[in-house]
């Protein structure tokens, strides 16, 4: 029933969906890999001497509160972006480059730190992304995935001039995906603020000092 019901108001199946979008995620992060072998090597000194000047400072620890709006962004721009472009037909085009630059920019950063403390910089960058790339991917893949077939629906139904298409109906599992990520990623940003710096700043203390 669920196949002949996607067939009918045109959404794609979601495994082809997923594994469509598992490969352009992928591929951005092939790309950041690629593109941060051009950085100049005064980067990674910059980055250095920025986490040097961070932890004796004991940054992290005492700014928790501070904390909390940037961490709700980083937390929820994939995801909520993820989940709004399935309400238009151009989130059918716009997923697979937003896709692209999740893993292009997440990669991108992991070298910088790999570039900057070598071997350190994997236990430095899992100290950093580890949690939250845990939290946001599945949540954003989940979301990106039903927003895409979402999207091509309405671009069939733009498009499908001269043929008979259903309307496209948002439904109750739609929301309740919605409201499943959104706690997910309200509990991964409580775990985050609280553990994140103590262990930043452990690994810190290993390679710094």
């Amino acid at each position: 029933m669920i196949w002949k019901k996607r067939e009918r108001d045109g959404r794609p199946a979601p495994l082809p969906c997923l594994l469509f979008l598992a490969l352009l995620f992928f591929g951005g992060v092939l790309l950041g890999q690629v593109l941060a072998g051009r950085v100049p090597d005064a980067t990674g000194d910059e980055l250095g001497r920025y986490l040097t000047d961070y932890f004796r400072l004991g940054g992290g620890i005492g700014h928790a509160a501070g904390a909390i709006p940037s961490t709700a962004v980083i937390y929820f721009r994939y995801p909520l972006l993820a989940f709004l472009l399935g309400f238009t037909s151009l989130g059918i085009l716009l997923l697979p480059c937003v896709t692209v630059a999740y893993g292009f920019f997440l990669s991108f950063s992991v070298c910088c730190f790999t570039a900057a403390f070598g071997v350190d910089g994997i236990l430095l960058a899992f100290a950093v992304f580890g949690l939250r790339c845990m939290v946001t991917l599945p949540c954003y893949l989940l979301l990106a995935v039903s927003s895409w077939g979402s999207s091509a629906a309405l671009a069939k139904l733009s498009f499908g001039r001269g043929k008979r298409v259903v309307p496209v109906i948002y439904g109750r599992d739609c929301w309740i995906r919605f409201i499943g990520a959104v706690t997910v990623l309200l509990v991964g940003i409580c775990v985050d603020l609280f553990l994140s710096p103590r262990f930043l700043q452990a690994v810190l203390e290993q390679i710094l000092l």
